[in-house]
């Protein structure tokens, strides 16, 4: 070693020292805490072979909003014929839960049946974000603006739900068809972002651990390996990939409103049939765009694909309400069903309802 690194080997190795004796301390803070503690486990599901029940299942209740406790004799009771062979082991790490009930259409609501006389009927259309998952069935957006109608005038209004999870175009377009036997007056396509159709060479770009709505990345095996490694290290890990998967998330949204998607065109014209169906049978189509639950409080990042949509629905003829402007500047994360669950919860679905009511209320004929 020559005379130069001796005289430096103090310094190195106080500076290591240094730095190890600041990660431990910041360990023992981040555990004494909470600060820096791993996110919790993805959301599980439980739901019957004809999916007629089924259950959104949590890792905790912040908000207080979950009653189903699975933990509790009764409801375990209740919901273990749901998934027998997963029960415990779903309750174990996911107790808090929410129920949803489907008909025979796998529609969130009632059986269709004949409209009463004189009685307008509005159907929500659309994802998980128009059925409601996460929420209680009586604060879905359907149940909300059901309600606002009804004040504004009884028994004037019924509002169906006829949103299904899951479903992007086309497969939207072949749901619609199924919900026209409820005979409709107006139906609001409650438009979520990740609608339109993507073909498998688009569809690749997106990972899905992230997509801004359902955080995926959590498996339970995952959660259960969260105690090991330092804290410290995983967070900033964590920090960069959500930064770098973030990113890519956005411009793909971006990207799928836009002639950039080759799907784009093909939404478009399966946005036009719905409107000459409903014509057809003297209703009427309302597209209102849903945002996603991102950066509300200022720095939006979809905007862009908001004014596009809304150019393609007047350049169609097509009436159009965007539901951004009653969601922004509010605090976006109370307006999540859950801290992994970016669904839109019951005061989201609350502040739409408000949003729609008035314009809804024009567009059914005298």
């Amino acid at each position: 070693m020559s005379g130069r690194l001796r005289a430096l080997a103090p310094s190195l190795a106080l500076a290591v020292v240094s730095f190890a004796a600041g990660v431990l301390l910041l360990e023992l803070v981040a555990r004494a805490t909470g600060l820096m503690a791993p996110p919790e486990p993805a959301v599980r599901r439980m739901v019957d072979a004809r999916w007629t029940t089924l259950l959104d299942c949590y890792p905790s209740n912040p908000r207080g909003y979950f009653e189903i406790d699975l933990r509790q004799p009764s409801y375990a009771e209740r919901y273990r014929a749901l998934a027998p062979h997963r029960f415990d082991e779903i309750a174990a790490g996911h107790r808090w839960a929410v129920e949803s009930r489907y008909n025979s259409l796998r529609f969130r609501d009632a059986e269709p049946d004949a409209k009463r006389p004189g009685v307008a009927r509005v159907l929500v259309f659309g994802d998980s974000f128009a059925e409601g998952q996460g929420v209680k069935e009586k604060e879905t957006l359907a149940a909300q603006l059901g309600r606002l109608l009804a004040e504004r005038s009884p028994g004037r209004y019924e509002v169906r739900n006829a949103g299904r999870r899951g479903l992007d175009f086309p497969e939207l377009s072949d749901a619609f068809e199924k919900a026209l036997v409820y005979e409709p007056d107006v139906v609001v396509y409650a438009l979520t972002l990740n609608d339109a159709v993507q073909p498998p060479e688009f569809r690749a770009r997106q990972s899905f651990v992230n997509d801004w709505i359902l955080d995926r990345e959590r498996s339970p095996d995952q959660a259960a390996a969260s105690g090991y490694g330092l804290r410290v290290f995983a967070f900033v890990r964590q920090r960069v990939e959500a930064w770098r998967v973030g990113r890519a998330t956005t411009e793909w949204y971006l990207d799928m409103w836009s002639d950039r998607n080759p799907g784009w065109g093909e939404t478009q014209q399966r946005l036009q049939a719905m409107k000459r169906a409903l014509e057809a049978r003297g209703a009427r189509l309302l597209v209102a765009p849903w945002p996603l639950f991102v950066s509300l409080e200022r720095g939006y990042p979809f905007a862009p694909a908001h004014r596009e949509i809304e150019r393609f629905c007047l350049s169609a003829g097509i009436a159009h309400h965007d539901l951004l402007a009653a969601f922004q500047g509010r605090r976006t994360a109370e307006l999540w069903v859950h801290p992994v669950d970016h669904h839109p919860n019951d005061i989201a679905h609350r502040l739409a309802a408000e949003s729609l009511a008035p314009v809804v209320t024009k567009l059914v004929l005298p």
